[in-house]
């Protein structure tokens, strides 16, 4: 592990950049560059043609050391995850099957983005809404609540952010990283955490190839199933969340429609910390048709704060647990999974599926010398069988023993 002297002569960020970050008081007005992208669909479909398999995704991705990673990110991460999902699976197969393609998906985009030997990097919040079924995939420090009947505020997302999270911390260390503050002369250290060499404040993101491979693509994942009374999801950037609690954002925009208030929310943040980093905020309401309001006028010129309604199409399956939890509003939690361990992410695979002889990260066919599964070696091999898949390409192999600090970060294997 270097030291601290180390730290700083192999720092590929410009060492005047950070201090500068770090010592700046004063608010800024006007950002020089904008780095946050988002994405908003209402049309995907599980069986193309089909309208009763509709489906939406919400996402936003703010980029640092460049916008190159955010818009990668915007542009294929949902390809991937659709890709790792095995055709003909019935809703509930679907959804079950979800966490571990959004698992597949973000690891591919960062591979496939790396491989471009961009510096660039991104954090990603991607929020799939079926039905009443909410789920959350999220790597970095922007951030996803759902706000529900009785004013009950929860945070579907972990922020990744060395200074907050403990867990993380301890991780990328025991990977061969170094996490400490940045130091300027005369030994004081100033600013967040830090993971080095790069410099990163996060400890989890899509691509920043410029730092060890112990800062990993996998997300936290959460689904849950809303009661019929439905829900309103804040999604936004970090640049909200350093000026407002969760509970301060769910009540600043409370009443108004998911338009302005997400507008409410930007404003609302502005006031209170000034704009110090890009702010990006998506509202969505997830609504009963009964209590659907009236859609607001699209606007002509887009806007980055921008927000959709999501009005519920179809009913879920009537078993009587959901009734049950429908009927008093209670949030069901389905899943929820945050380890970095692509053994314990990716679970076991039937030989007869229809992914065996395919990588299980990036969907490639393997060579014959690729049967080796992502449970070969690993703690979490003991209840599952290292003959029994799922089974990673050769490249997405060497990727998770990077990740989990088993070969030196940036050494190529062959």
């Amino acid at each position: 592990m270097g030291s601290r002297d180390e730290r700083h002569r192999h720092n590929l960020v410009p060492l005047a950049a950070l201090i500068g970050r770090e010592t700046k008081s004063e608010k800024m007005e006007k950002p020089n560059l904008r780095y946050d992208y988002f994405m908003i669909k209402t049309d995907c479909q599980r069986i193309q043609g089909n309208p009763s398999s509709t489906f939406s995704v919400f996402a936003i991705f703010d980029g640092h050391n460049g916008n190159a990673a955010a818009i990668f990110s915007r542009d294929h991460l949902l390809d991937h995850v659709l890709g790792a999902l095995p055709c003909g699976l019935g809703r509930d197969e679907w959804l079950q099957a979800l966490p571990r393609a959004l698992v597949a998906g973000f690891v591919k985009t960062d591979k496939e983005f790396q491989r471009r030997g961009e510096a660039s990097g991104t954090t990603a919040t991607f929020v799939i809404i079926d039905g009443w079924t909410v789920t959350v995939a999220s790597v970095g420090d922007s951030r996803c609540i759902l706000d529900t009947q009785g004013d009950a505020v929860s945070v579907l997302t972990v922020d990744h952010r060395l200074e907050e999270n403990a867990e993380e911390r301890e991780r990328v260390t025991a990977s061969g990283g170094e996490v400490g503050r940045l130091s300027i002369v005369g030994g004081a250290e100033i600013g967040p955490l830090r993971c080095w060499p790069g410099g990163l404040c996060l400890s989890r993101s899509i691509g920043d190839m410029d730092v060890g491979e112990f800062i990993v693509p996998v997300p936290h994942v959460k689904q849950v199933k809303l009661s019929s009374a439905g829900g309103r999801l804040i999604v936004a950037s970090d640049g909200i969340w350093d000026a407002l609690s969760s509970e301060m954002a769910a009540k600043s925009c409370r009443g108004l429609p998911a338009e302005l208030a997400a507008r409410q929310v930007v404003k609302e943040a502005l006031r209170t910390r000034g704009l110090k980093d890009d702010t990006t905020c998506i509202v969505v309401d997830i609504i009963p048709p009964d209590n659907s309001p009236q859609p607001s006028p699209t606007p002509k010129k887009q806007n980055k704060l921008r927000s959709l309604l999501f009005r519920k199409k179809s009913c879920d399956s009537a078993n009587n647990l959901s009734k049950k939890l429908s009927a008093v509003g209670i949030v069901e939690e389905l899943f929820e999974e945050g380890s970095a361990m692509l053994a314990e992410r990716l679970g076991n695979e039937e030989s007869n599926n229809q992914f065996t002889f395919m990588c299980a990260v990036c969907q490639v066919n393997l060579a014959p010398s690729e049967g080796i599964s992502v449970h070969a070696g690993s703690i979490f091999s003991m209840s599952s069988k290292p003959w029994q898949g799922p089974f990673p390409c050769s490249g997405c192999r060497d990727k998770k023993d990077a990740m989990e600090g088993k070969r030196p970060s940036g050494v190529k294997v062959s």
